[in-house]
Formats: C-alpha cells, sequence, structure tokens
C-alpha cells in the first residue's frame, strides 16, 4: 500500500528538526512582541487620532495599490507567460528586480522618476503625496502578482485557450472568458499578497513619500516613529499589523486552494 504524502514517511528526523527549529525562528519573535504588549491601554494605544489616520491611510492606499498592481500585473503575466520574444529572460528579471532591491533604492528611483528634479517631475511632480505612497506600494507589491500569476498561466497551459481560438474566439475574448477564469484562484492570491505587501511597505514609502500624518504616514511609518517616543504604542500598533498580516495570508493560502487540489486530482 502506497503512503500519503502527509505521513512523514521518508522524511529525515534531521529534516524535522531543521523545520521544527526554522518555525521556532519565526514564531518567537512574534511571541516576544506579543508578551510585551500593554494591554491595560492596548485601545487607547491604537486608537490615537494618529494611529488611527495611519492605519486608515495604510488600507487606502494599499487597496489602490493593490488594484493599480491588477491592471497593470495581469498583462505583464500573460506576456511572459504566453508571449515568446527575444530578452524575454531580462525583462522578467527586471520585474522581478523589487523583490530583492532593497525598498530604500526603490524609492530613490521613483523620487528621480517622479519627483520635482526628476525625468518626469516637470509633469509628474507626485513626490510626498498620497500617490507617491501609492506608486512606491504598487512597485514592491507588482512582482507578487506577476510572479504567482505568470506560474498559474504556465501550469494551467493552452490546451482551452486553443480550442476556443478554433472556435472562432478573438484574443481578448479567449484571455476574459477562458484563460482568467482558469486562473482566478492565482489571481486571487497573488492580489491579497501584494496588498499584504503593500500595507507593509515602509523603506520606498518614507524615500518617495515622506511622513506627513495624515497624507503619508502610513502605518509601518507610524510604527517607526513611535518607537522613539512611546514604545507601548509602537507594540500595539505593531500587533495589529501582524493580526491583519496573519489574516491577508490565510485568505490568500485559501484563495489558492481550488487550484492546488485541480492540480492533484487532475491526471
Amino acid at each position: 500500500m502506497r503512503s500519503s504524502p502527509s505521513d512523514g514517511l521518508g522524511v529525515p528526523r534531521w529534516v524535522i528538526v531543521l523545520a521544527v527549529l526554522g518555525g521556532l525562528f519565526v514564531l518567537l519573535p512574534l511571541v516576544a512582541l506579543i508578551a510585551r504588549v500593554d494591554w491595560a491601554h492596548f485601545l487607547p494605544l491604537v486608537t490615537s487620532p494618529s494611529s488611527v489616520d495611519a492605519l486608515l491611510l495604510s488600507l487606502r492606499t494599499s487597496i489602490a495599490a493593490t488594484i493599480l498592481c491588477v491592471v497593470l500585473g495581469v498583462p505583464m503575466a500573460a506576456v511572459l507567460a504566453r508571449v515568446r520574444f527575444p530578452g524575454q529572460r531580462v525583462l522578467r528579471a527586471l520585474v522581478l528586480l523589487p523583490l530583492v532591491l532593497p525598498p530604500v533604492v526603490g524609492g530613490l528611483a521613483l523620487l528621480y522618476l517622479f519627483g520635482r528634479r526628476g525625468m518626469l517631475g516637470g509633469v509628474l511632480d507626485v513626490a510626498f503625496s498620497t500617490t507617491a505612497v501609492i506608486l512606491a506600494q504598487t512597485f514592491v507589491a507588482l512582482p507578487f502578482l506577476v510572479l504567482s500569476l505568470e506560474g498559474a498561466l504556465r501550469t494551467a497551459g493552452t490546451r482551452y485557450e486553443a480550442v476556443a481560438a478554433t472556435l472562432g474566439a478573438r484574443p481578448s475574448t479567449v484571455l476574459l472568458r477562458v484563460t482568467m477564469p482558469l486562473v482566478l484562484p492565482a489571481l486571487l492570491s497573488g492580489a491579497i499578497l501584494s496588498f499584504a505587501r503593500a500595507l507593509g511597505e515602509f523603506g520606498a514609502t518614507l524615500t518617495f513619500a515622506g511622513s506627513l500624518q495624515g497624507v503619508t504616514r502610513t502605518l509601518p511609518l507610524e510604527i517607526y516613529l513611535q518607537r522613539e517616543t512611546d514604545p507601548d504604542a509602537a507594540v500595539a500598533l505593531s500587533l495589529v499589523l501582524i493580526v491583519v498580516a496573519v489574516i491577508v495570508v490565510a485568505v490568500a493560502h485559501g484563495a489558492g486552494e481550488p487550484a492546488r487540489r485541480r492540480r492533484r486530482v487532475t491526471p
């Protein structure tokens, strides 16, 4: 009788030990942070005017950045997955560059493009504004959607698209009515992960947008500033951000589960 992957058979004990150590390495810092929360004053700390402004601004800009990621990322993923052209690998590397680029460097790049003295400064001077926050968040979050969706498109193959094209469907119809429904779980998962990355963005936002309360001071920036003046508030706001992140990651995992089930049952 064949064993299922969930049996744990074939996995050496030293691998399990290292996996446990890795889990503890991620979990224990969060436990230490939660242990420092001032529960008696938690609500006043997270409902102060500056904290509420930062949270609402983060949610608004992260939603806008996620929409922008979908608008730009879906075509990018489709081109990378379905079109063959010279320099494709180089382009893919450039698209994914923000994943490894220090956020401060990304912020500087955006500043020298959209800043007052940047390449497009005379036309689009948006530095140190709410728009700058959205652009910074989109810059760092876009690769998450492109990477998720491109992988799903490659896994799905092109057989259904070929059938639709044979029946006379236009390319736009094939994309919207055949391709996108096939990879919808991956699209949702990528969009949710992009939202989470945008919500936690710090370096590029600070460099490109600054820190103006109600305008550009997002929740990560508020936490950083509170760390110097009110550590209890910083810890409380950090917990709020952790809870939101856990919910987002759980939803993203749930959104991608239907696609994983289909891959397991497809021969």
